[in-house]
């Protein structure tokens, strides 16, 4: 059983670990000679913050370089990327970035190329991280990094409220360290329970964390997950914006110094290390680690008319998302062993997150695929039902259940 780690905390879209020399000195591509790869190819990714300037592109133009290729770049919101791949029928990028859970929809809308097409090896990449875009035993994206959740704590906050961050280890410990921070004058815990995937996606490591699987819903683990988080609430030990925080939101919220406990992301290093804030994984139930969601975008080979593009496509994908070029750039957990290594020589503080990704699981594990969008939706509803009073946590899981059952029968 893992252990809980405490460690500073890395952020998503801040890291610059070796991206200096390893976005400008291009990648490896082995097994396959430069040579053959020319023309151009077209990239679509979700990321329209990072410009021409930024590590990522720079990373991408590397890649191009290395294989003596042009690679022309698209960016847009992950929304629009799906919808547009989509909507593109005999116009597909080369290459296509999305969140890792929309792999299995555009796999199953039959866009996507599998390994198998394509022919890039996905042996050294992580099982856990590979898996979210495995379906029916066949691999259909390769992820350029994961990111995950963890649980952020101020330590000024917890010393004045006389909690010792070793003594929380479990629901019920957590709990006592909570009730401990508003006698003291504070407040306990910040989280996002948004009516979104951003809700089902912080509510994952306390549901899994309790025992409980997707596909029962109403399960009694499910129940005892969806009871803590409401008695939180209703006790005052989290506040009521919870129900309509975003991620972002919420961690607003805790760079006010108020709180001594917030649950979010990785990528939130930048501002966390300048706060002086700290972090350990989120515990399970009755101790241990709780699996938390692996988050990330999976890089794509798009179906194409001309199949001899495939070998170069593979080859753009490898010079991303090998070693720790890619995820680096874009401030992700490198998704190979000698990425990961790369990272943590470069920065020895991030072993607390690689061993976070590391015990993380994707939301469309155990096979789910497209139904993880249905079973998402009738879980973070049931979460909002019962956070606002409108249901109990039990009847507010039942009717999810029912209606998940439902919609993925017909």
């Amino acid at each position: 059983m893992a252990t809980l780690h405490t460690a500073r905390v890395l952020g998503a879209a801040v890291i610059t670990i070796g991206v200096a020399t390893a976005a400008l000195t291009g990648c490896s591509t082995s097994g396959a000679s430069t040579a053959s790869a020319s023309g151009d190819y077209t990239l679509w990714d979700p990321y329209p913050d990072r410009d021409a300037q930024s590590t990522w592109a720079k990373a991408i133009d590397a890649c191009a370089t290395d294989l003596g290729i042009t690679i022309k770049r698209n960016a847009g919101n992950t929304g629009d990327t799906v919808k547009d791949l989509t909507t593109a029928a005999g116009n597909l990028p080369d290459i296509a970035m999305v969140d890792n859970p929309k792999v299995s929809t555009l796999a199953d809308a039959g866009l996507l190329t599998t390994t198998d097409d394509n022919g890039f090896d996905v042996s050294n990449i992580e099982e856990n991280i590979l898996s979210a875009g495995e379906i029916d035993g066949k691999v259909y994206g390769v992820p350029v990094g994961a990111n995950t959740l963890g649980l952020y704590y101020n330590p000024t906050v917890l010393e004045a409220a006389g909690v010792d961050i070793a003594s929380v280890t479990d629901y019920a410990s957590l709990t006592a360290a909570l009730e401990k921070v508003v006698a003291a004058g504070k407040k306990g815990i910040t989280f996002s329970a948004v009516g979104t995937e951003e809700g089902s996606f912080q509510f994952l490591p306390w549901f899994w964390g309790a025992g409980a699987d997707l596909t029962a819903l109403d399960s009694g683990e499910a129940e005892s997950a969806l009871q803590l988080w409401t008695d939180w609430v209703s006790t005052g030990l989290a506040p009521n914006s919870v129900i309509s925080n975003t991620q972002g939101t919420s961690w607003d919220e805790f760079l006010t110094g108020e709180y001594g406990f917030a649950e979010n992301g990785s990528w939130f290093k930048s501002a966390a290390d300048e706060a002086g804030y700290k972090s350990i994984q989120i515990p399970g139930i009755d101790g241990g680690v709780a699996p938390a969601p692996t988050g990330g975008e999976f890089i794509t080979i798009p179906v194409q008319k001309d199949t001899s593009r495939y070998e170069t496509s593979a080859k753009i994908v490898e010079c991303l998302s090998s070693g720790d070029t890619g995820a680096t750039s874009l401030g992700y957990i490198a998704p190979t062993p000698d990425g990961q290594a790369a990272q943590l020589a470069a920065d020895p503080s991030l072993e607390f997150w690689i061993g976070a990704v590391g015990d993380a699981k994707p939301r469309t594990a155990d096979n789910l695929g497209i139904s993880y969008g249905v079973i998402s939706e009738q879980l973070y509803t049931a979460v909002q039902n019962a956070l606002s009073g409108t249901s109990s946590p039990a009847d507010a899981l039942a009717e999810a259940q029912v209606t998940a059952t439902e919609k993925l029968t017909k």
